[in-house]
């Protein structure tokens, strides 16, 4: 079975739920590690209370470390050690440094809340992640009366944020009356069955990189995705 870490910065449902799904023989995949990348998260308690053992809970903070490629040698020294072959990226916020991407090279995928485009315009970026993301999608979505949807994705992780090759989508419809409280609870359990998804075709070496067939976003709409996404930061500040 393929040897997974997850790496974690908030509440870790989605890593939860990789965990059970592999507890249930539902994947050929077998988590040896949880990385997380500072003390005192809350999903720290709830992998703990899953029985996962505390030995292979690490802490890996960013700050700790005078540069990236020190933060990267650390976070392979841990990978080393346990084997890891592949590592899923849920809820992590650090900017993965490009020494540890070169090692893992194809075999690290993050979780992301919205629409991805690796050719274009998107809800991705840095500071993009949590409610942050929905709020965007919302505001945007009202501002240029488009489609009312929204996706959940997984991509491989490359050396900027939220721009590497996507590899599972699915598409959510927003309701007219949905928040960005109520558009998180219905978009999570379905970021939790697409990860799950991903990691069943690594394991069954049936991943496919997916195009879209046009823009998401077209360019002379930058100016309202930027200000949906500023408006967005300010209204959740802690994402």
């Amino acid at each position: 079975m393929i040897r997974l870490a997850l790496f974690i910065s908030g509440g870790a449902t989605t890593a939860c739920a990789v965990i059970n799904a592999c507890r249930k023989n539902l994947l050929k995949i077998n988590p040896v590690m949880v990385v997380a990348s500072k003390k005192g998260i809350s999903g720290i308690d709830r992998i703990n209370k899953l029985g996962f053992p505390k030995q292979n809970i690490i802490i890996v903070n960013p700050l700790s470390y005078k540069n990236a490629d020190s933060f990267a040698d650390k976070l392979l020294s841990e990978c080393f050690k346990k084997k890891v072959e592949l590592i899923g990226q849920y809820g992590w916020l650090p900017l993965t440094p490009k020494k540890f991407i070169k090692e893992f090279e194809g075999r690290i995928v993050n979780q992301h809340p919205g629409p991805l485009d690796q050719n274009g315009l998107d809800f991705g970026g840095k500071g993009m992640y949590g409610r942050r993301v929905h709020a965007a999608v919302i505001y945007f979505r009202r501002k240029t009366g488009h489609d009312y949807w929204t996706e959940a994705t997984s991509h491989l992780v490359n050396e900027e944020f939220d721009r590497g090759q996507v590899i599972g989508r699915i598409k959510i419809n927003i309701a007219a009356d949905d928040t960005v409280e109520t558009l998180a609870q219905k978009v999570l359990p379905v970021e939790h069955n697409l990860q799950i998804e991903v990691l069943q075709k690594f394991a069954q070496n049936k991943v496919k990189i997916l195009n879209r067939k046009k823009s998401l976003i077209q360019k002379k709409e930058r100016r309202v995705l930027n200000q949906s996404k500023k408006i967005a930061a300010y209204l959740y500040p802690h994402g």
